[in-house]
């Protein structure tokens, strides 16, 4: 064990403090009355940076409106240690803000306490985000304090709207790129999660999603269905049967010309799959009383997981949702779906097809509703080289603390601002988690074990060795 890393053990206990510290602070950003608080987050974060010889800038970055009111944004962290032109430069990523989360919600404990089980730590924030940024201000403390000095120059980008959309961020980073993030040479980002809870993992892709909406309406407004039934086309009949057009119950995606955007399976990342640590058993057990997943094969689910794309119905605007009965036509309604996308497809080509076969399907009813087909919102996918010496330096380190060679993962949700570090600072970019997939991130009672938190300090100190000499 080296002397950093004999020290984060040995300090475990003031470590947990600092993320007490931490999770204490109510920084959710979704939330007026709490937005106040992400601010003193942000301030938080740069007096511990400024404790730790960083030199600390807060980035000021306008106002949004919320419930009709104008409101301060976050400011974005932004601190550097190091600017050493022998010494590679790091830039590490990750977001301050948490998720609403209450004690009626169904919390064992306070959620803005951090409790302590055992092995485990539980908190809003304890695994999403602030314990990965916690792990790094920790991983600073060891090397200062053991008077080791630090073997690569770092930049920090720590924001506090992830959670609500990271507003500002994009346009900063670009605009940046040519300042305060120029002559970065690679990128982590600790902000996602173990495959299992076994097994360490490092992830190289991520799905991008395109959110859509389709509009029926018909009459001007709603209609008694018992003088009315029969005599007119629904809006809601239009769109169910248009909605069923689009996926198959397997998963499948019926969209003519979708699935050629898709790039083509190689042997080196079908082995992958099968030699990931992964049970399809534990996996719908997690999830339903029942098998309910679209296969048995742990190769499957993983790729329809992880690297082909999904198309998900997500709810109807407009229709009677309630408890009892209510005998109305709907006048209008609005369809939501989700398409989740991977590598190689073109975000604009997309919504052509989508476009292209949904107008189709509607001809195909001889229908007198109106019909429209919006586009809500595009994100393209991400994926870097896993060969890359930033992801060999990250793969060394996991082994180094953990004695295992991590998972190579991609993941099936999306953290758009990875793609942005990749696209304007022209690097790898690679995602290093600390927590586990049963963290529950978003959900009640969150929670990090304790564990995860010093190992995973451990190999964010390993991990920074690493990549000072690998290339």
């Amino acid at each position: 064990m080296s002397t950093v890393s004999r020290y984060i053990e040995e300090h475990k206990d003031a470590f947990i403090k600092r993320l007490r510290e931490a999770v204490e602070i109510p920084s959710v950003s979704g939330e007026i009355k709490r937005r106040d608080q992400v601010i003193r987050m942000g301030h938080w974060l740069k007096s511990q940076l400024e404790e730790l010889n960083a030199d600390v800038k807060l980035i000021d970055i306008g106002t949004q409106e919320l419930e009709g009111e104008t409101i301060p944004l976050p400011p974005v962290v932004f601190a550097q240690v190091g600017n050493d032109s022998n010494k590679k430069t790091l830039t590490i990523y990750g977001h301050y803000d948490v998720q609403p989360a209450n004690t009626s919600d169904g919390w064992d404990s306070e959620p803005f306490e951090l409790t302590i089980e055992g092995d485990l730590m539980r908190g809003r924030g304890s695994t999403d985000d602030k314990g990965p940024i916690v792990g790094w201000l920790n991983t600073l403390s060891a090397y200062k304090e053991t008077k080791t000095p630090l073997p690569v120059n770092i930049k920090f980008v720590f924001e506090g709207m992830e959670e609500s959309g990271s507003e500002g961020l994009d346009e900063l980073v670009v605009k940046e790129s040519q300042g305060f993030l120029k002559g970065t040479d690679a990128v982590c980002i600790s902000d996602n999660y173990w495959l299992t809870n076994r097994k360490p993992a490092l992830t190289y892709g991520l799905r991008g999603v395109s959110y859509f909406e389709i509009c029926v309406s018909g009459p001007n407004a709603d209609l008694h269905s018992g003088v009315f039934g029969g005599t007119v086309h629904e809006p809601m009949t239009d769109l169910i049967k248009v909605m069923g057009t689009l996926v198959n119950t397997d998963g499948k995606i019926t969209i003519p010309g979708l699935y050629e955007m898709v790039q083509p399976l190689t042997d080196e990342e079908l082995a992958r799959y099968k030699n990931m640590d992964f049970d399809v058993k534990e996996y719908q057990d997690s999830i339903a009383s029942k098998p309910i997943t679209v296969s048995d094969d742990k190769a499957t689910i993983l790729m329809n997981r992880m690297r082909y794309p999904s198309l998900s119905l997500h709810g109807i605007e407009g229709a009677f949702y309630g408890g009892g009965a209510k005998t109305v036509i709907p006048a209008g309604v609005k369809g939501k779906f989700s398409i989740r996308t991977v590598p190689n497809m073109d975000i604009q080509k997309l919504e052509e097809l989508v476009k292209k076969h949904l107008n189709s399907e509607f001809a195909k009813l001889n229908s007198r509703s109106n019909f429209e087909v919006v586009q809500l919102s595009a994100g393209p996918a991400w994926a870097a080289d896993p060969n890359h010496w930033n992801f060999r330096a990250a793969a060394k380190a996991v082994k180094s603390v953990f004695g295992v060679e991590p998972d190579l993962t991609k993941e099936g949700g999306s953290i758009p601002v990875t793609l942005t570090f990749d696209e304007s600072l022209k690097v790898n970019v690679c995602l290093l988690p600390m927590g586990r997939s049963d963290d529950g991130a978003h959900s009640t009672n969150e929670k990090l074990n304790i564990s995860n938190f010093i190992e995973g300090t451990k190999v964010f100190a390993e991990y920074l060795e690493n990549v000072a000499t690998h290339d």
